[in-house]
């Protein structure tokens, strides 16, 4: 049990937690306009679009939380698959 004397954790602290979410938002901004410095060469047209790549990415990590959440859904054990 946690002592209410104990420390706090980083993740615990609300503070923390804004300046984690203002950080993400600064960095992912930052990742896009990297487009406007360094544009892209189009190897197929529809990669030429500016920030492709990083729509690239975020669609491709959505893509693997869903089917994570569907291959969880077929493999889970049943609650009593241990007794």
């Amino acid at each position: 049990m946690k002592d209410s004397k104990e420390k706090m954790d980083f993740f615990d602290r609300a503070g923390n937690i804004r300046k984690l979410w203002i950080s993400l938002y600064g960095v992912c901004g930052l990742l896009v306009s990297v487009d406007f410095f360094l544009p892209a060469e189009a190897h197929f047209g529809l990669d030429g679009f500016w920030g492709f790549y990083s729509l690239l990415g975020f669609v491709s990590c959505a893509v693997l939380i869903l089917l994570s959440k569907v291959a969880g859904f077929f493999l889970k054990a049943p609650e009593n698959y241990y007794e």
